[in-house]
């Protein structure tokens, strides 16, 4: 049969009403499977990929429900209609709240037959488009955890396979919550050392003394406390990847060994007296500008060289806000088992806020949000009150047409958007930032409590 427009089962112990339906369906250039009885209509549907199952309710041996049950475990993507005599009206009805597109009576008309069978093919077909769009979506604008649809992330994502196929030393920077141990990770999974350890340690979380300890090891009593000898996370890491987060706050006594690392693959542990190599891949991560931290002479400019072989930078939020609704969407699901929307009013103050924390910050606020909000659909009310005040501040007007207004919660959140503009005007300088309000200093740190302001930025 020549241009098909689908692939369909009918599933009807009846054989004269079977046939009579597979002669009008491939009048109607579709090809059609037929089945006597529930149980070979399941093994049909367990080896078939079918675009619509017909099947009649009541059958000897498994009934449409099972049949039913089969599509919706083997082919959820499949449209199911039923078939009901006069009398179970109520067990089709039962039947689509369970999954079904549609049913139909007996005896039926050839004409219904059609119109039924043509709406749940276009909408089999429309699902199809969307689920193909989504995926090409998904695959398009992500790499590993990594989510993105704006010119500085496409760039990003055809970056990084390039630099994971290397041994080179990546430097990624960027701002706090931008992502940057998920692109450490996205490097280590691209690469040749995908099936090795990828090791990581934050540089800011351990004092001098035990961050040297815990990356390089050390001997049985060389210090106070050290009973046993241990190995560091170097050679834990050996053949894979080591991930240095915060390196702008190594000690400089470290950096040199760690520069000695970097030169000839060599260290030694803390009280030993012989060198230990290894083959790893580093990669490192700051949030600082460490070519002004060489410049303060608290960076080693021989060490930025060395880890600046491939920089990478992770754009802030603010700067690819086109990214926010992929972002929304992503963390939605990821928190939600039936994920919520959100409003226009919503998603304006969204991409409005400046989103100091990235991210991570945005992250944090779709969990709260999700955890807290009750309605499928997220009202400015609903978010936090930095959120929804700023947006405010910045465009003074509110959309009252909902029922859902909060008058008191909204002067607040103007009071706090116009605080935190104010101090970010004058860079934290509070006495300045209460003159640019008109308010004193004292009914200024009054506000500042009240709303949690603890420090700028």
């Amino acid at each position: 049969m020549e241009n098909i427009k689908g692939k369909l089962l009918v599933v009807e112990d009846e054989k004269s009403l079977r046939d009579v339906l597979k002669i009008l369906l491939e009048e109607e250039a579709y090809e059609v499977a037929t089945a006597p009885d529930g149980p070979s209509g399941i093994d049909l549907i367990k080896s078939n990929i079918f675009d619509i199952v017909i099947t009649d309710i009541k059958m000897p041996g498994a009934d449409g429900f099972s049949v039913l049950a089969a599509v919706n475990e083997f082919s959820p993507n499949t449209m199911v209609i039923m078939i009901t005599a006069f009398g179970t009206m109520e067990m089709a009805i039962e039947a689509m709240k369970s999954g079904a597109y549609d049913y139909i009576h007996k005896p039926f008309k050839i004409d219904e037959i059609r119109i039924i069978v043509g709406k749940a093919f276009e909408k089999k077909r429309l699902r199809d488009e969307l689920l193909l769009l989504r995926e090409k979506f998904r695959t398009s604008y992500r790499l590993e955890n990594i989510i993105g649809k704006s010119r500085k992330m496409q760039d990003l994502f055809t970056l990084l396979p390039r630099v994971a196929q290397s041994n080179s030393t990546v430097l990624i920077t960027g701002e706090s919550g931008t992502g940057k141990e998920l692109v450490a990770i996205a490097l280590h999974n691209l690469s040749p050392r995908k099936n090795s350890n990828f090791v990581t340690i934050n540089c800011a979380t351990f004092p001098e003394g035990l961050l040297e300890s815990e990356m390089f090891g050390h001997m049985k009593g060389s210090f106070t406390g050290a009973v046993n000898s241990k190995a560091g996370l170097f050679e834990t890491a050996d053949g894979g990847s080591f991930f240095l987060d915060e390196i702008g706050e190594m000690p400089l006594s470290l950096q040199s060994k760690l520069l000695r690392v970097l030169e000839n693959g060599t260290f030694r542990r803390v009280g030993g007296t012989s060198d230990v190599k290894v083959d790893v891949r580093i990669i490192a991560a700051t949030n600082k500008n460490i070519a002004d931290e060489v410049e303060s002479g608290r960076f080693r400019e021989d060490l930025f060289y060395r880890l600046n072989v491939v920089p990478v930078v992770i754009p802030p939020l603010r700067d690819r806000t086109e990214d926010i609704i992929l972002l929304l969407d992503h963390f939605m699901e990821k928190y939600c088992k039936k994920p919520k929307k959100f409003s226009p009013e919503s998603l304006q103050a969204l991409m409005r806020y400046p989103w100091k924390g990235n991210v991570r910050e945005l992250e944090n606020i779709v969990e709260r949000t999700a955890l807290l909000c009750d309605k499928d659909v997220i009202m400015p009310g609903d978010l936090p009150i930095e959120i929804s005040g700023f947006s405010v501040a910045e465009n003074l007007s509110a959309d009252l047409g909902h029922g859902d207004f909060d008058l008191e919660k909204t002067m607040e959140g103007i009071e706090r958007a116009y605080i935190l503009k104010a101090l970010e005007k004058t860079g934290g300088v509070k006495v300045e930032a209460a003159k640019l309000l008109g308010v004193s200093f004292r009914s200024f740190r009054h506000r500042l409590y009240k709303y949690g302001i603890k420090q700028w930025p």
